[in-house]
């Protein structure tokens, strides 16, 4: 009943905000909310959502990705790649400045050149920062210790791999690699995470922490529709910062947000049929938008005996990995737990909207005769029952495991579930001390080597994100022979090999592919989404109605 009654509520919320009116200031401004405060506007700390999609509005980088994930220009106008794949020459536009600042030369912001690239790309490897993002150009050659990063003239910008790395162009689309001017981080400090300045389609207006933040409008912004209007269209952009979410949900349906992104337990129910469509009453009013996301939610194991929690656990046998992988029905789990937002994870770890995702390729679709056979294999049965596992998760996390623990039990596989925070969590797994646990990898660049490097015998964990300890030599050797692979075709191909190994060798359990989803008002047009679900407001207008 209280069900019931809340979706009315929310009805008739929706039929008294069907007029919307302009805003008192007769600017458009296109509202959103945070869950999560906003740590930093300085892009060297952009690790997270909530700053990357701030920060994506404030500033530019030398390329950027469009809809699709295709790698365009943006502050290069163009770029090549020697004949080694170790050398990039990116080549500027002209008519590129940085915001309004009283560090320059009569408050004007000035023209960006390649020596603000070196200085930017310079800051983030710089251990003093501390940046999050230090890593991302770990791939480049050292001259006295410094990245070899060199400006040949203002709009000619050298960088020199150590050795070919093709999924470097997509590094380079990171909010980390975006360019910031000298003379405000010098004036600023560590206050340029409070008093941002760059180059992007808005500008930094206010800001009071855990309540809103306002960008306004860059007027003399870069970039152009394809009939030559400027960017951007809309004249501000306010973040809340409500944290309960279904108070936020109240104020989209209230029209005081103009879209929500993602889908929470409070209100799925209400918002959508069990097959994933937008119930009647909301669809003249809002729409939705779904896609891919580059997120693969995973259970990891760890497979690594010289740890305390890898010795004895019966996680250490393959074929018990495999048992527990064949007795999750995951199609059922997407429909009945996550409304159908989501791909079942039956393909591997690479996920899809990547190049390598092969979705003809089944893995561990659900058997539980197999599951039985496997675990009978291993050495388990009425006599010799497998001891119980631990499953360690974050609260948000518990209904699936909860469904995950009823349906293995029916196999006589023993599953308890441990709560713990989410920073415990990661510690947890970043020192083995846990060997079944929770873990999810959203992609940081558009190449299925992120996701492929959580297998790299060197990457792993403490040092790396390779939480399972997972150690194959003969993987390895395919993870480095892609690095040089420059043919995209070639290079898929070795991804999949990669992809089947770790499966027949399970480390993992992939639960599924994670979705983009956004809800937003009818009014608002071409907000679009993509599979790194990261927010472009520079193309949108919202259309006011009468």
């Amino acid at each position: 009943m209280r069900r019931l009654a809340f979706y009315g509520l929310l009805l008739a919320m929706i039929s008294s905000c069907a007029e919307q009116k302009p805003d008192e200031s007769g600017l458009t401004v296109f509202r959103y909310n945070e869950f999560s405060n906003i740590s930093s506007l300085d892009p060297a700390f952009a690790k997270d959502q909530a700053s990357i999609w701030a920060c994506n509005q404030i500033y530019n980088g030398l390329l950027q990705l469009d809809e699709d994930l295709n790698i365009l220009p943006c502050i290069a106008h163009s770029w090549n790649i020697d004949t080694t794949g170790r050398i990039y020459t990116f080549f500027l536009r002209n008519d590129v400045f940085f915001h309004d600042h009283p560090a320059f030369p009569g408050g004007i912001g000035r023209k960006v050149t390649a020596h603000d690239f070196v200085y930017s790309l310079k800051r983030l490897q710089d251990p003093k920062l501390a940046s999050p993002g230090i890593w991302v150009l770990n791939k480049l050659e050292k001259e006295d210790g410094e990245p070899a990063i060199a400006a040949l003239n203002d709009t000619i910008l050298q960088i020199r791999l150590k050795e070919p790395f093709s999924p470097f162009p997509g590094i380079l689309t990171m909010i980390y690699c975006s360019v910031v001017p000298k003379e405000v981080v010098a004036e600023k400090g560590i206050e340029f995470r409070i008093h941002p300045t760059g180059t992007g389609p808005f500008r930094f207006k206010m800001w009071k922490e855990n309540v809103k933040l306002v960008l306004v409008k860059n007027t003399g912004y870069f970039e152009k529709d394809s009939n030559q209007q400027r960017l951007p269209y809309l004249d501000a952009i306010a973040i809340s910062f409500l944290i309960d979410k279904q108070a936020a949900f109240l104020e989209f349906i209230k029209g005081n947000l103009d879209f929500i992104s993602g889908l929470d337990q409070s209100y799925k129910d209400e918002l959508l049929t069990k097959d994933g469509h937008l119930k009647a009453g909301y669809q003249d009013k809002f729409m939705m938008m779904t896609e891919p996301f580059l997120n693969t939610e995973y259970v990891g194991m760890l497979v690594d005996s010289l740890t305390d929690a890898g010795r004895n656990s019966p996680l250490m046998n393959k074929k018990v990995r495999q048992a527990i992988n064949y007795g999750i029905d995951r199609r059922k789990m997407i429909r009945y737990i996550r409304n159908n937002i989501g791909v079942p994870g039956l393909h591997g770890i690479i996920p899809p909207g990547l190049p390598a995702f092969d979705s003809s390729e089944v893995f561990f679709d659900y058997d539980p005769q197999k599951a039985q056979a496997l675990i009978r294999e291993a050495g388990y049965g009425p006599a010799n029952p497998l001891p119980a596992i631990t499953l360690h998760t974050t609260a948000e996390y518990t209904d699936i495991f909860k469904y995950m623990q009823h349906q293995l039990s029916s196999l006589g596989i023993s599953v308890k579930i441990e709560v713990n925070p989410a920073a415990t969590l990661m510690q947890l797994k970043a020192y083995s001390r846990i060997n079944f646990f929770r873990a999810s990898w959203i992609a940081d660049y558009p190449d299925e080597e992120n996701y492929l490097s959580l297998f790299v015998s060197t990457n792993a964990a403490p040092a790396g994100p390779n939480y399972t300890r997972y150690n194959n030599p003969v993987f390895d050797s395919l993870y480095k022979a892609s690095q040089l692979v420059g043919d995209p075709v070639i290079r898929k191909d070795i991804y999949r090999q990669m992809n089947g190994l770790v499966m027949e060798d399970a480390p993992v359990i992939i639960l599924y592919y994670d979705q983009v989803v956004r809800f937003s008002w009818t009014y608002i047009q071409n907000l679009g989404t993509n599979p790194l679900n990261m927010l472009n407001l520079k193309s949108v207008k919202k259309i006011q109605e009468e």
